[in-house]
């Protein structure tokens, strides 16, 4: 721990309170009764969270944050020097940045991350790692759960930097001394951590309504909605204000203020999404892949990146192929997205980021691979 990390968390954090106030509309409870030392354990909806989740504490604490900020240079410069974010590598093994966070933990920082890893598509808590509550036995101290609502309308996924004004609330859910946790085993704290960041964004907003009021507002869907129902073509979907249609059928949908589908078969993108994932489970029984034109792959250490191929992109039962690069699926240790395009994975000690060319959809793949590693 660094005394200017503590000094820019005083100075910064009323700064910040008021900044999400302003353009977000946020609104949060300041968490009190915390053990001495702890872990802040979050669902994962905005860009904006460690933001929102900070602002309710007032004590400084150390973020995991994804790998690919630091390849920002001047934002991370900045970054770096005040909050010291804790690098974590998606798509690859953890265990860098969980060492990092022991580390800082022994020395008495309290440490803040994302459970899913990742924010959400559809609305819903992503998975969770069993392993992230044996992590947070092993760190022996305290843990505050927190829960962001509101926030996959305010700010979606597939909407990239867009802001819709409506509501959004943060708070703890519930503290833990270390004294509970150790009477506790790993799998009660597992179930814990699942029942208190468990979040279903359209069965909160079916329940009671809340408008969500902005500009384009089906601006990015073609990033979440990658297969017509109409005609069942991939990467057909363009979006334009309130409105996404598909270029082959002429299909068209609006996304509403209370972010429903007004003219389709499934009124909320969960229930779109959900629709979608079954089809990929039964292109897969099939044995179909899935494509995008063209693609670029990168390989990238020390958060510098290096071009090594570019050309069709293709995710097969058995292969990932970009270009002439090719590689078994069984080889690779996982694999994930940053942002909507980016899909990051991992081979060996090698890390690799690959990005569909403009017009294909991301997630598909990502989908794809998800479903094809459950299956086996």
């Amino acid at each position: 721990m660094k005394k200017r990390h503590k000094f820019f968390w005083v100075v910064l954090r009323p700064l910040a309170a008021l900044f999400v106030k302003i353009r977000l509309g946020y609104k949060y409870k300041v968490a009190k009764d915390l053990p001495e030392q702890y872990l802040v354990i979050s669902n994962h909806a905005t860009d904006y969270d460690p933001i929102l989740v900070g602002v309710s504490f007032p004590r400084q604490m150390y973020y995991i944050a994804s790998e690919h900020i630091a390849r920002w240079k001047v934002a991370y410069f900045f970054l770096k020097n005040i909050l010291a974010p804790i690098i974590r590598y998606k798509g690859a093994p953890a265990t860098v940045a969980i060492m990092e966070a022991m580390r800082l933990m022994k020395k008495g920082a309290n440490v803040c991350m994302f459970a899913e890893g990742v924010r959400t598509w559809d609305g819903t808590t992503c998975k969770i790692a069993p392993s992230t509550a044996k992590l947070i036995k092993s760190m022996k101290c305290g843990l505050v759960t927190y829960k962001i609502t509101g926030g996959y309308f305010t700010s979606p996924m597939w909407s990239g930097a867009s802001v819709r004004k409506g509501e959004l609330y943060g708070a703890p859910v519930n503290v833990y001394t270390k004294e509970q946790l150790a009477e506790m085993s790993v799998d009660e704290i597992y179930e814990t951590i699942l029942r208190d960041l468990s979040e279903d964004a359209y069965e909160r907003q079916l329940a009671n309504p809340v408008p969500y009021k902005g500009k384009n507002l089906a601006k990015g869907l073609e990033n979440l909605m990658f297969i017509c129902p109409s005609c069942g073509k991939k990467d057909t979907f363009v979006s334009d204000g309130n409105q996404v249609r598909c270029k082959e059928c002429s299909a068209a949908y609006v996304y509403d203020e209370y972010g429903m589908l007004q003219g389709a078969p499934y009124t909320t993108l969960k229930e779109f999404s959900d629709w979608q994932k079954e089809e990929i489970r039964k292109d897969i029984a099939k044995g179909v892949s899935y494509t995008a034109g063209f693609g670029t792959l990168k390989t990238v250490k020390n958060h510098e990146e290096t071009p090594i191929a570019e050309g069709e992109v293709v995710f097969s039962t058995e292969e990932i192929i970009c270009g002439e690069f090719k590689v078994s699926v069984s080889e690779i240790t996982d694999l994930a997205m940053h942002g909507q395009r980016a899909i990051v994975f991992s081979v060996n000690k090698e890390y690799y980021e690959l990005i569909p060319a403009e017009g294909y959809n991301s997630l598909k793949f990502f989908l794809y691979y998800e479903i094809l590693k459950e299956n086996k």
